[in-house]
């Protein structure tokens, strides 16, 4: 998987005066499924379009299989398939849509029928196939034109928020689907998608834009452990924050003031230099308020005070009033363990690692 099926250098794209997207190099490798993740307007389906070879860039170039410019996209249009957000399907039946790819590619009629039957099955429509797409749900609309996709077993499977209009039971099936199918019936996949979850849960490498712009490319773990900006903290479940002031800075680590209270967290900022701290609330540890537990190797340790408890299933939502003031998440056991409730004191431990610094 380390060769590059579809790779895009020093794109650009511009509307009159305005920039919409701008990257040096994106690639899609051989098998894999590669996540284009990012918020509304960030440029991913502009991103997927020029990719597909179905818009040029104002500058840049894009190779499919080391070729460019017209014989590459002829060749990607030969060898890719694509579901949208909205399914665009033909008046006729499910049948009829799913074998179009077939039917483009010429193969031969006796092959066609069984071949839709089959991705029929796999994609839970199978009884549908002879029933008119009007008459379709949006979840069923969406598996025909996926089943469409895949049943030409694309070298390249471009997804554009394939799951966007769909609740989310229907969501979350559809989802698995794709997971299974992508991997088994196309080559390589790219993914665009504003969905956290999706893309975590789909995709082998996630690229993330803001405001056309490529900010982080790396594994789920990679953006879990080392968040490149504020917005992706929060989609790795940083979803909190405090506000302090640099007052030290130390090889990747810097010590900032919280209301008074010192944290190390790991982020380059120059000394004096306000600062946002992110953190997850699973990764706070609260203990006996001995403090006993303070003794161990997290770098960020302090004293708190319980100011709401909340039960949400097996987890326990804690409030801790400052300084400074935080969100914890615990289990149940660890919750009883410590005796939690509104009042009460308890030392509070948040490793280096687990805090990232962004400047204001």
């Amino acid at each position: 998987m380390s060769s590059d099926i579809l790779l895009g250098e020093d794109l650009e794209v511009r509307h009159r005066d305005r920039l919409a997207l701008s990257i040096e190099r994106i690639a899609l490798r051989e098998g894999e499924i590669l996540g284009i993740l990012g918020p509304n307007g960030a440029g991913k389906s502009t991103l997927m379009r020029v990719m597909a070879l179905l818009q040029m860039p104002t500058s840049g170039r894009v190779w499919f299989r080391n070729r460019t410019g017209s014989r590459a996209a002829e060749a990607l249009r030969q060898a890719s398939a694509a579901v949208f957000q909205r399914p665009h399907l033909w008046t006729g039946t499910v049948a009829f849509n799913v074998s179009m790819g077939l039917r483009f590619h010429r193969v031969s009629a006796s092959e066609v029928r069984p071949r839709v039957e089959r991705i029929g099955e796999l994609l839970g429509i199978g009884s549908l196939l002879d029933q008119p797409v009007s008459t379709l749900s949006g979840g069923e609309a969406q598996r025909t034109a996926l089943a469409r996709a895949l049943v030409v077993e694309p070298d390249v499977l471009f997804l554009d928020e394939p799951t966007a209009n769909l609740d989310a039971e229907v969501k979350t099936a559809l989802r698995q689907d794709i997971e299974r199918l992508a991997r088994t019936r196309a080559g390589s996949t790219l993914l665009v998608t504003h969905d956290q979850h999706e893309a975590f849960s789909l995709a082998d490498r996630i690229v993330v834009l803001e405001e056309g712009r490529l900010v982080q490319d790396g594994s789920p773990a990679d953006l879990y452990e080392n968040p490149a900006t504020l917005y992706i903290a929060g989609l790795t479940g940083a979803e909190f924050a405090v506000r302090g002031r640099v007052t030290s800075v130390d090889d990747g680590l810097v010590v900032v003031s919280v209301e008074g209270v010192p944290m190390t967290a790991v982020g380059e900022a120059a000394p004096n230099a306000p600062v946002k701290i992110a953190y997850r609330p699973e990764d706070l540890v609260l203990g006996d308020p001995s403090g006993d537990e303070l003794r161990d190797s997290a770098r960020n340790s302090f004293f708190s005070t319980v100011s709401e408890v909340r039960v949400l299933g097996g987890l326990v939502r804690v409030r801790l009033e400052g300084p400074p003031g935080m969100v914890a998440l615990v289990s149940r056991p660890a919750a009883e363990k410590v005796e939690l409730k509104p009042g009460s004191r308890v030392s509070v431990r948040i490793k280096a690692a687990a805090l990232h610094a962004f400047p204001l």
